[in-house]
């Protein structure tokens, strides 16, 4: 294997295939052109989220390539997490719901993967990786064995409005109608002043679910790389004066993806959250956009899997691999949303819940 330095499309073959070479995203300024020729790329793939991801916690990119004919055909994208407390591993990307590697279809399901997997694991050796994890959807690691399973939900966009109302759970229907009578109303911003009304909702959500907050400067970060360059959205929920419940989107080609949801507890009782969600729906279909993907969720989090069920979406298997690469095994875990500190992070005042996810955060991945 071999770095690229500058244009990655230049240190590939002229013809054919060629080897793998690692690529710094945030160095080469043609990054996103460049990935714009894989139709399977997402915006987890681009330069906006390695920013947002280096800046926010040093994370180091090493993304993983192969180039035919000066044409982007496979990305193993790859950041290094480094903490004194947790060890330093690759991973495939961090605090990314999914990212599966892009491969050549004329090659199969799975393209050339594990030659880009090998280079990976070749650089982890140099670097004293524990274990490089990969994140689906899509593919699957030859020869391995999934080391934690989730679930992820896409929505149609295609069908149009109307069909798209009709695919909803009756239920869900009923939630939209009421917040309209109740005149919930919906408006999307993509500002810094958006994050912020997003964010103080988001730490009494997190609050409610027993776990701290990633610390405000992963969001300002989010403001600054990816909603001011036109790639995501704040939607927000309004009764009255009062914002109610909020979600950020990211956006690149023809799919969406909801990233994170928040909501006041106290406004519950309007649907705000199924009302914020279909109008979310309408704009990006009248956009033009063809997918709306829902996020992962874990196997347990049977209320969650169902709101987004009814939205009519499509579920798919979202597997995660971790390759220890010390002892040459595919490592078994455990989800670790759920257990006695949820407890602990209920109790906690708000400020001690912020500082609780900036200290934790930089060592998590």
């Amino acid at each position: 294997m071999s770095v690229a330095e500058g244009n990655p499309v230049r240190a590939a073959a002229p013809g054919g295939l060629g080897r793998p070479v690692m690529v710094d995203p945030l160095s080469y300024t043609g990054w996103d052109t460049a990935l714009s020729a894989h139709s399977g790329a997402s915006f987890f793939h681009g330069a906006a989220w390695a920013r947002v991801l280096h800046e926010t916690y040093g994370h180091r990119p090493a993304y993983f390539c192969r180039f035919a004919n000066e044409r982007l055909e496979e990305l193993l994208a790859v950041m290094e997490v480094s903490s004194p407390c947790t060890g330093r591993r690759g991973v495939s990307l961090p605090f990314t719901d999914f990212c599966p590697w892009l491969t050549d279809s004329s090659l199969g399901p799975n393209g050339d993967a594990p030659r880009l997997q090998d280079a990976a694991v070749e650089h982890g050796r140099t670097r004293d990786w524990r274990y490089l994890e990969c994140r689906g959807p899509g593919t699957g690691w030859p020869g391995g064995t999934p080391s934690l399973s989730f679930l992820g939900h896409c929505v149609d966009l295609r069908p149009g409005e109307e069909a798209l109302f009709a695919g909803l759970d009756s239920a869900f229907r009923r939630g939209i109608r009421k917040g309209g009578r109740l005149a919930i109303r919906v408006e999307f911003d993509n500002d810094l002043a958006s994050i912020k009304r997003f964010f103080g909702m988001h730490c009494l959500t997190r609050r409610r679910h027993g776990l701290p907050p990633q610390p405000f400067r992963f969001f300002e970060n989010i403001a600054r790389y990816v909603l001011e360059a036109g790639q995501g959205v704040v939607g927000t929920a309004w009764a009255g004066e009062s914002p109610v419940a909020a979600a950020v989107f990211f956006h690149r080609g023809k799919e969406v993806i909801y990233k994170y949801g928040a909501s006041d507890y106290a406004f519950q009782n309007l649907r705000p959250n199924n009302v914020l969600m279909w109008e979310a729906m309408r704009r990006f279909c009248s956009q033009g956009y063809e997918r709306l993907h829902l996020g992962r969720t874990s196997l347990g989090e049977e209320g969650l899997r169902r709101f987004k069920l009814g939205f009519g979406a499509r579920e798919e298997p979202i597997d995660y691999y971790s390759y220890n690469l010390r002892e040459k095994t595919f490592l078994v875990d455990k989800d670790g949303t759920e257990g006695w500190f949820n407890q602990v992070f209920r109790r906690m005042p708000l400020p001690l819940l912020r500082f609780a996810g900036a200290i934790l955060y930089p060592h998590l991945s």
